[in-house]
């Protein structure tokens, strides 16, 4: 069994009168983020007591917070320094610049029927909500975390992790081993264990992408209040649309190919560094390419359904002929985006390769056998 958490996001529709009271409550909490981060960030405390026994006063009198909020404030404060200290950011002020606050499970939020009852800086209130789409999740099998209230052009939504225990791959029951190379030019190409490939072209992204991108150069020309809020707009669209391209293709291929599925990708964690030898112009296509996420979704989804994401080293996948294993980088013609093998001659798609090889490793790797 494995420990898997999703973060479930629902619409709150809280009456004309209660709205102010999620919001004033939402920007008191931030203001008092603030606060407390400036303090931790000039006396660099990054235990939680510590930084509570010197905030918790000031954020009781001057910010109206319940006991549990100011409390709250401490440790989200602190867990955001070690975040960034764990990621080698040093000496930099963490700024909180978004209306919401944290709400602790059956203290500050708790389920009564059609409704949810909220703490708020003013006492309780009470709101109907919305689960389209998240009905699995409240089905009396996942634990409910702390949550976080967000407040949103006059919309409030509730952000709650929820965890609970799966079943882990057994290799004994293994169906479908499937090799999935992320790109460009195609968002994903898959190869599996009955030799089947398929293309998820990224064409139409990356016009859309490109699209974007000038949008945003003539936006940034303009360097008005008007074109601000303009660029902010566009950014947030941009990434709505690309995470909906992300869940609808790992949606297809969890639901392609049910449960007990090994699916194998290349470990990308050190991707942005090596796109410091890609052109300066080719930059923004690369780096800003939701490779990550499409992973995250892929892996909880799988999960989901007793299968499993395998992340493997990216060495030489494109380099290595998937028939004789003969490596050498002039396999491979980027601008035809063609492999051919030096050695044994076999030629096919640069990114069906990829994925061959992909599925090769996760042979070898899983099922200790090179099977493409």
């Amino acid at each position: 069994m494995m420990d898997i958490t999703i973060t479930a996001k629902i619409r709150l529709y809280p009456n004309e009168k209660d709205k102010p009271k999620l919001l004033d409550t939402a920007r008191a909490f931030r203001e008092a983020l603030n606060f407390a981060s400036g303090i931790a960030h000039r006396s660099n405390i990054r235990v939680n007591s510590s930084l509570q026994k010197i905030t918790y006063q000031s954020l009781r009198e001057k910010f109206k917070l319940k006991s549990q909020m100011a409390c709250s404030v401490s440790r989200s404060v602190v867990a955001k320094y070690k975040s960034m200290d764990s990621n080698g950011v040093k000496n930099t002020l963490a700024i909180y610049k978004r209306s919401e606050y944290d709400l602790v499970r059956n203290r500050d939020y708790s389920f009564r029927g059609d409704t949810i009852s909220l703490n708020t800086i003013y006492g309780r209130v009470v709101s109907n909500y919305n689960t389209k789409g998240m009905k699995n999740f409240f089905n009396g099998t996942w634990k409910f975390g702390t949550a976080k209230l967000i407040a949103r052009k006059n919309k409030y939504y509730l952000h709650i992790p929820m965890s609970k225990k799966v079943p882990t791959l057994d290799q004994n029951n293994l169906m479908n081993l499937v090799g999935v190379d992320l790109g460009i030019n195609f968002i994903a190409t898959i190869y599996d264990n009955s030799g089947k490939t398929q293309f998820f072209s990224g064409k139409q992204i990356k016009q859309k992408r490109a699209h974007f991108k000038m949008l945003r150069q003539e936006l940034q020309r303009k360097r008005t209040p008007s074109a601000r809020r303009r660029l902010k707009k566009i950014g947030g669209r941009e990434n709505r649309w690309m995470t909906d391209v992300n869940h609808q293709i790992t949606k297809t291929l969890v639901n392609q190919y049910g449960e007990n599925t090994l699916f194998v990708l290349e470990n990308l964690s050190g991707i942005r560094k090596s796109l410091e030898k890609v052109r300066r112009k080719n930059r923004y296509t690369s780096v800003s390419w939701a490779f990550a996420q499409f992973r995250d979704f892929l892996t909880y989804k799988s999960q989901l359904c007793k299968s499993e994401v395998l992340l493997v080293d990216p060495k030489y996948t494109s380099q290595d002929c998937p028939k004789c294993s003969h490596r050498d980088k002039n396999n491979r013609n980027k601008r035809l985006r063609l492999f051919t093998c030096k050695k044994c001659n076999y030629s096919s798609n640069d990114d069906r390769i990829g994925a061959m090889n992909l599925y090769n490793k996760g042979s070898l790797k899983y099922l200790g056998r090179v099977s493409a």
